[in-house]
């Protein structure tokens, strides 16, 4: 088992991108689909507790399930553990690829960032 978890949706370009860099920078990864394995919620309560982020950095604001269930408008009244379990539901609703590490856990992809992250140089 690798010391990075990478989670992913395979058909999203960014996360093909993000999947490619690490690839060219010898970094070794287990590799998760977000869609046929979502995070539980309790896994994204403690990925959330790790990384350091405000909750709605976790959320896939772009995506069209955000914009059909008009999140925007709904999250400010939930409390976080409801959030939680609501991205727990459904993988296209959490921003991806998710980076995580024992130490640090980064949605979305941003190579000096994960660079800085992974102790490998850009």
């Amino acid at each position: 088992m690798a010391d990075v978890l990478f989670v992913e949706h395979p058909k999203c370009s960014t996360c093909q991108k993000a999947k490619a860099w690490l690839d060219e920078h010898g970094i070794a990864y287990d590799d998760r689909d977000i869609v046929t394995d979502n995070p539980t919620a309790n896994e994204l309560r403690t990925w959330h507790k790790r990384s350091g982020l405000p909750l709605r950095r976790f959320f896939n604001t772009s995506g069209m399930l955000y914009r059909e269930m008009e999140l925007s408008k709904r999250l400010p009244e939930m409390s976080d553990d409801e959030q939680h379990a609501l991205l727990a539901t459904n993988g296209m609703l959490v921003k991806r690829p998710l980076l995580v590490t024992a130490t640090t856990v980064i949605p979305g992809f941003r190579a000096p960032i994960w660079a800085e992250a992974l102790g490998v140089a850009e």
